[in-house]
């Protein structure tokens, strides 16, 4: 009688939800195999970078695992006593520690696909779990009474950390080489309005060492065709989970336009929740660095904080140290060549060995910028007409010539090693300049500077900085503009160091200089 009582009760409790419609329950089953096929089909060479990288942490584990011992044992007594027979140390603890490790990395995101490449990010995250499993086994090795080695240990994870960062490293530069040459790709999908694909795309497409390979957009108003830039519009937005995983897409990107509501988005990563797809929202906000990020969740909302910039903070007299101290060592190492260059400048044609210019410095306040003189005389009055012979503007910012008549053979050799600017030390000595910042530019090129540009003048200008290193006379002028301003807004110390350090291969490899 219950049973009975029991079933006609479940039949009404069906009879009164809602009926899902044919076509939707079609839609259901669909994407639900979409979902099966997402699982079990092969991401391709994607799938060997967690493999890859755990097969380099397990070997510079080892190495130091061993090297620990060869070093504690160099030292005098690498066995120690455990209480009841001499035990040598590396065969208890080492695999322990090893696997202690390798777990650690992995609890820390270190063998997740989306971190390789990802540079001080991916070291980070190596670096701390080095620390944790470090702080595992001394804990564990006190509560236990075990009499573990301390120099074994030590010096395991003094050799380890280098090793596992060197390897990572190699890892990164490798797969940046193969990203570049078109493999371990991310299929892209990006989903939003036109101008907002564009930008995203952009990005992507200038950052070319991620590995995001853009197959197709989806827009609020498709018409099927494609974008200004030539990506293939695949569909609206009413289907995008289908869409996403019909085209196997690996990472579907959200620009501005592209979804309706917060829920909408929401539904949308439940849909991929079971697939292979990840789900990646993009901001309408770029070239800021992540130091300047903050994100806060309210409410369920993530609200994005933006930090103010440092280069407009306190740290104005740190960096001033740091370029008076910096200059003053640069000028003592480098004082024979400035001799030796001083001396080839004038004796090809006796002439001045300094050019002066006036230069725009910060908050526009003008002052004498000093290099070795690499043109003839008369340079001056020849720029109107080697400009007029190159059939370009004169007024262009930014603009250089590539052949330029009026440079000495002295100054061909000069400018190929920027060797010119040596004297601008001078003028950081002086507080004209900063060893790094954006490139000193003339009155007439200020003068053309719209409100984004003008943004470089918040800050000295460097005798190198992040375009000169990053292609230096080569790069498109928006795209020197765009590394000036972001170089402004991002300023950190880290970042004048690692300038610093990628000049000097710039200048050795004479890359983008003339």
């Amino acid at each position: 009688m219950s049973a009975t009582v029991s079933s006609e009760h479940s039949t009404q409790i069906r009879s009164t939800l809602p009926r899902v419609p044919q076509q939707r329950d079609a839609r259901f089953r669909r994407r639900a195999s979409l979902v099966e096929a997402s699982r079990t089909r092969s991401s391709g060479a994607l799938r060997l970078l967690p493999v890859a990288a755990l097969g380099i942490d397990l070997i510079a584990i080892s190495l130091a695992l061993v090297g620990g011992a060869a070093g504690r044992n160099a030292l005098g007594a690498l066995f120690v006593d455990s209480g009841t027979e001499y035990v040598p140390a590396i065969a208890v603890t080492g695999p322990l520690l090893a696997l202690a490790w390798l777990a650690s990395i992995a609890l820390a995101g270190g063998y997740d696909r989306s971190v390789f490449g990802a540079g001080a990010s991916e070291y980070s995250r190596v670096f701390n779990a080095a620390l944790v499993s470090a702080g595992v086994i001394g804990v564990g090795s006190f509560l236990l009474r075990f009499d573990l080695s301390r120099g074994w240990f030590v010096l395991t994870f003094l050799i380890g950390v280098p090793l596992l960062i060197g390897g990572r490293f190699a890892l990164r530069h490798w797969l940046k080489k193969s990203r570049q040459a078109g493999s371990f790709q991310h299929r892209v999908l990006i989903v939003g309005d036109a101008p907002h694909v564009e930008s995203v795309n952009n990005v992507l497409e200038r950052e070319s060492w991620l590995g995001y390979q853009v197959i197709g957009a989806l827009a609020p108003e498709s018409d099927g065709s494609q974008t200004p830039s030539g990506i293939p519009i695949l569909g609206d937005t009413r289907d995008i989970a289908g869409t996403a995983m019909e085209a196997k897409a690996d990472i579907v990107f959200f620009a501005g336009g592209g979804v309706t509501s917060p829920t909408h988005l929401r539904e949308i990563a439940w849909d991929l929740e079971g697939s292979s797809t990840q789900v990646v929202v993009a901001p309408s906000l770029s070239d800021v660095s992540r130091e300047r990020i903050r994100v806060r969740p309210v409410g369920g909302l993530p609200l994005i904080h933006l930090e103010k910039p440092r280069a407009a903070m306190a740290a104005r007299r740190a960096k001033r140290v740091f370029d008076v101290v910096g200059s003053l060592g640069i000028l003592i190492l480098s004082s024979p060549l400035f001799a030796y260059s001083a001396f080839r400048v004038w004796f090809h044609d006796r002439g001045p060995v300094f050019f002066r210019q006036e230069r725009i410095g910060r908050d526009g306040d003008p002052f004498k910028c000093f290099k070795f003189r690499t043109m003839v005389t008369d340079a001056e009055k020849k720029l109107a007409e080697a400009h007029a012979a190159a059939g370009s503007d004169s007024n262009a910012v930014f603009y250089k010539l590539k052949v330029d008549p009026r440079i000495t053979p002295p100054g061909k050799w000069l400018r190929r090693f920027s060797i010119d600017e040596l004297p601008q030390l001078l003028n950081v000595l002086k507080g004209d300049m900063s060893l790094v910042g954006p490139r000193p530019q003339v009155a007439h090129e200020v003068a053309l500077y719209d409100n984004a540009m003008a943004r470089r003048l918040h800050v000295r200008p460097g005798m190198t900085g992040l375009w000169q290193v990053s292609g230096r006379s080569d790069l498109p002028m928006e795209e020197a503009i765009r590394l000036d301003l972001y170089y402004v807004d991002n300023w950190s110390m880290m970042q004048d160091l690692t300038i610093l350090a990628r000049t000097l291969g710039a200048v050795v490899g004479s890359r983008g200089a003339y």
